[in-house]
């Protein structure tokens, strides 16, 4: 079942670096990412329900940095629904809590999950975007740190566990899933990682477009 745009619509974004896309260098405050694709398409098809658009994201943000900023940044908008995307900087060499500990998966979905519970009281439509990770080839630059294919692999350990408590969240909440890693692996097995996400985190114009069409495929 979809969710249903209605004229007049509050939809709100947030969650890191992916989301984010640069939006506080846009005209527009959503960025140059799949944020801007969506409310493009959508006016596009339905310039007769008009929607208003926000992005919260900040780049680098764990879910553990959502949760200060939560009520002003996501909760005061009142939005009508939320879309979230937060998950890979809780893995691998960014997985550590401020006391240098490796943030295990269940401390990821209790901190989900205290997002989602207000939300859900307010009755918002959710939609939870799984974290994902593409297997990119060679030595590319992912903030800081040089990172191949070879150490890529061995975040899925890491990664696995968060996406299932992502679904299991999706699933407590009557949330709608978009199961980007899943979307990402298929369009990778015919053009190769690199087309979706130069760096295997961050998407390309192509991947951005893709999980805008996921995206839209969930509302009507």
């Amino acid at each position: 079942m979809t969710i249903n745009l209605r004229p007049g619509s509050t939809v709100m974004f947030t969650g890191d670096s992916i989301t984010d896309s640069q939006r506080l260098d846009s005209e527009h405050g959503l960025g140059f990412g799949y944020p801007l694709l969506v409310a493009g398409e959508w006016g596009l098809r339905h310039p007769d329900r008009p929607v208003t658009w926000l992005n919260s994201a900040v780049a680098g943000h764990k879910v553990m940095d959502l949760e200060p900023r939560w009520q002003t940044d996501v909760l005061d908008a009142r939005p009508d629904v939320v879309s979230i995307l937060v998950g890979i900087n809780d893995v691998g060499w960014h997985s550590y809590d401020p006391d240098g500990h490796v943030i295990p998966a269940e401390d990821y979905a209790a901190g989900y999950d205290r997002l989602l519970a207000p939300l859900a009281e307010a009755g918002a439509d959710l939609i939870l975007v799984e974290p994902f990770l593409l297997p990119v080839s060679g030595l590319v630059q992912v903030v800081h740190s040089r990172l191949g294919v070879e150490e890529r692999r061995k975040w899925r350990a890491d990664l696995d566990p968060k996406i299932q408590a992502v679904r299991e969240l999706a699933h407590k909440y009557g949330a709608h899933l978009l199961a980007a890693d899943g979307l990402f692996a298929g369009l990778s097995a015919t053009t190769g990682p690199e087309y979706w996400a130069e760096d295997g985190v961050h998407p390309t114009l192509a991947g951005h477009a893709a999980l805008a069409a996921a995206w839209l495929g969930l509302v009507a």
